[in-house]
C-alpha cells in the first residue's frame, strides 16, 4: 500500500528546546497506525505539524506525495486529513445535533456557521446518520455539556466524519473513556477502516493500540525509535528501555 501521509526528518524547536529532532513515519493509506511513546517523546507536536498548528523547523510533510510543510490548519483540513484534540473542541452549550449541523457548515467559518446552526433538510439527515453510527442518536436534543468525557470524544468523531475526510488522526482517543465506550469507539474505527479510512492514533491505552493497528510507531526523545508490527514492537528491547525508563510505563 502507498503512504497517504507521512512524516520525513521532521524537526521541531521551541526557542531552546528540541520538541523533535529527526521523526519520520509513513502511514499507508487503508491502514489503522499508532503513534506511541513516554510523555515528552513528541507524539502532540508531530500531529501538530502534520495539521499545520505547529511549523516544522525542518524535514518535510506530505499527504498523497504532496508537501502540506507550510500548509494552514483550514487548508490541511480541506484536503482531507481530519484531526481530534486530546481536550474535545465541542460547543457545550448547544445541543449534540447542533454541534454536527455546525460541523456542515464549518466551510463557512466557525463564528457563521454557529450563527447559522439550524442547517437544511439534508444537513439533519447526515447529521442523524452519523450520530446514530457513533450511538449517540438517542442524545441528540441533550446539550453537549451535558454529555459524558467517552460520549464527547464520540461526538468529536462523528463531527469529524461529516466532512468526510480520507485520514482520521487521533489524539488520545480513550483517555478518560470507560472501557465500555472504549470498545464502541474500537468497533467504529474497525468499520470505517473496513469501508476504505485510514487512521493514525496517538495513544497511551496499548491494549487499544495493539489490538487495534496495523503498524505502530514508537517515539522517543523526539525522534523515531522503531517501526513495525503491535508484535515486533511489543518484543523490542529498545521499546521497553524507553517505557521503563520514561514517564509511562504501562503494560506492553
Amino acid at each position: 500500500m502507498s503512504a497517504l501521509i507521512e512524516a520525513e526528518g521532521v524537526g521541531k524547536a521551541f526557542g531552546g528546546l528540541q520538541a523533535l529532532t529527526d521523526c519520520s513515519l509513513s502511514v499507508a493509506e487503508g491502514s489503522v497506525s499508532g503513534l506511541i511513546g513516554p510523555n515528552g517523546s513528541g507524539k502532540t507536536t508531530l500531529f501538530n505539524l502534520m495539521t499545520g498548528y505547529e511549523r516544522a523547523s525542518r524535514g518535510e510533510i506530505r499527504l498523497g506525495g504532496e508537501s502540506i510543510t507550510r500548509a494552514t490548519p483550514e487548508r490541511v483540513f480541506a484536503l482531507g486529513v481530519g484531526r481530534t484534540f486530546q481536550i474535545t473542541r465541542l460547543f457545550f452549550r448547544l445541543t449534540v445535533l447542533e454541534n454536527m449541523l455546525v460541523a456542515t457548515q464549518r466551510h463557512e467559518g466557525w463564528l457563521r456557521s454557529v450563527l447559522r446552526v439550524a442547517g437544511s433538510a439534508a444537513e439533519r439527515v447526515r447529521a442523524l446518520e452519523l450520530l446514530e453510527f457513533v450511538g449517540l442518536s438517542g442524545l441528540a436534543a441533550r446539550p453537549a455539556g451535558e454529555l459524558s468525557y467517552g460520549q464527547r470524544k464520540l461526538l468529536e468523531l462523528a463531527t469529524l466524519l461529516v466532512a468526510d475526510p480520507a485520514v482520521l488522526l487521533l489524539d488520545e482517543p480513550t483517555a478518560g473513556v470507560n472501557p465500555t465506550l472504549i470498545n464502541q469507539l474500537t468497533e467504529r474505527i474497525r468499520e470505517l477502516n473496513r469501508a476504505g479510512k485510514t487512521f493514525l492514533v496517538v495513544e497511551h491505552n496499548m491494549e487499544f493500540v495493539m489490538g487495534l493497528c496495523h503498524q505502530v510507531t514508537v517515539l522517543h526523545q523526539g525522534r523515531t525509535l522503531l517501526t513495525g508490527t503491535p508484535e515486533q514492537v511489543r518484543a523490542d528491547p529498545a521499546v521497553l528501555d524507553a517505557y521503563l525508563g520514561g514517564a509511562d510505563d504501562d503494560d506492553l
